[in-house]
């Protein structure tokens, strides 16, 4: 049996290799926090040594709330990181030039380790942060704890957290699923799989997997009677009225009344180029989203929507039709309810 690496795996190793090599120049990681009182926002960068971004006006907002001070030679993680980094990055070029399977087949497995192993330390980072307050804080909200996100968006007080990797974990990921690719070709070879159809179906299989935990589409879920309006902070509670608005970067805002989405609009704290859709609940379908610009509207005084929009959202004039003498008001488009 062939114990010699493919072709294809030795290059991969030496890319994933020099990958490796540039993440210990980059940022991991990025938390971005978002309020009325920040429109530009703050963020906070993780590097493999150091902590950037931010940082200082991070921890004077920390100091009210109760919530430790942010300082790099407080983690160990920043001092061993680097070097688990470089000994990943010296062991896949070991692994190309020693050109043996067994080898290769450690590292990937050593690697895949390691990114679990950080995660979770990672959390438990952000679960000690974000829950062991000092209870002489001068802003304290019983029951709230402030754990940001491991990945996505999750309010905190008037602050939106926003959890992803910055250049360096996309490296990281790329890494990861070229080895894993990689390695799925190599055990292929040793337990005799050939059908050519199933190699192209696994990977095909492994990419999408990949893209669609990265790359989440559509609107999330509102949950009604927990979930609070971004714009009036009221909990959103009627089914049939609202909407939200989704960034390109996936963050939702989600809305109890039309009043609410057109304020938040005007108010330009999310610039129109970063919107990527906004959906709205279709009246006739309570809790239902459809897409703003497919939509046709229904302004009645007599609807009483909670914030006193007073305006219903329809995918079709046919559903619309059923409401109307229910409802008497006037039909308008989706520019002329954004230019009220």
């Amino acid at each position: 049996m062939n114990s010699h690496l493919k072709p294809f795996s030795r290059i991969v190793a030496i890319i994933c290799s020099l990958g490796l090599m540039a993440v210990l120049l980059v940022p991991l990681w990025r938390i971005e926090l978002s309020a009325p009182q920040y429109p530009e926002g703050l963020v906070l960068k993780i590097y493999p040594h150091k902590l950037g971004g931010d940082v200082e006006v991070i921890n004077g907002l920390n100091h009210y709330i109760g919530m430790r001070t942010l300082h790099a030679k407080d983690f160990i993680e920043f001092t061993v990181l680097p070097y688990i980094i470089g000994l990943l990055a010296v062991f896949g070029l070991l692994s190309a030039w020693v050109n043996r399977k067994w080898f290769f087949v450690s590292w990937v497995l050593f690697f895949i380790f390691f990114g679990i192993v950080a995660m979770a330390d990672f959390y438990r980072w952000e679960y000690n942060y974000g829950h062991n307050l000092d209870e002489s804080a001068a802003i304290k909200v019983p029951g709230m704890a402030y754990q940001p996100p491991l990945i996505g968006y999750k309010k905190l007080l008037n602050f939106g957290a926003y959890s992803i990797p910055d250049i360096g974990g996309w490296i990281f990921i790329a890494v990861g699923l070229l080895l894993v690719i990689a390695l799925f070709l190599e055990l292929r070879r040793t337990v005799k799989i050939t059908k050519g159809f199933e190699i192209k179906t696994s990977i095909i299989a492994l990419i999408s997997i990949f893209m669609l935990s990265s790359c989440s589409k559509g609107p999330k879920v509102i949950n009604y009677g927990t979930d609070g309006c971004d714009f009036c902070k009221m909990t959103i509670s009627d089914k049939r009225f609202g909407g939200e608005l989704l960034t390109r970067k996936g963050k939702a805002y989600k809305f109890d009344d039309m009043h609410c989405i057109n304020s938040f609009l005007q108010s330009n704290f999310i610039d129109s180029a970063e919107i990527a859709e906004i959906y709205l609940v279709d009246f006739s379908r309570p809790g239902t989203f459809i897409i703003s610009e497919e939509s046709i509207f229904l302004k009645s005084e007599v609807l009483r929507s909670p914030m006193g929009g007073n305006i219903a959202a329809f995918k079709e004039k046919d559903s619309m039709a059923k409401f109307i003498q229910q409802y008497p008001g006037e039909s308008l488009s989706w520019n002329e309810i954004k230019n009220q």
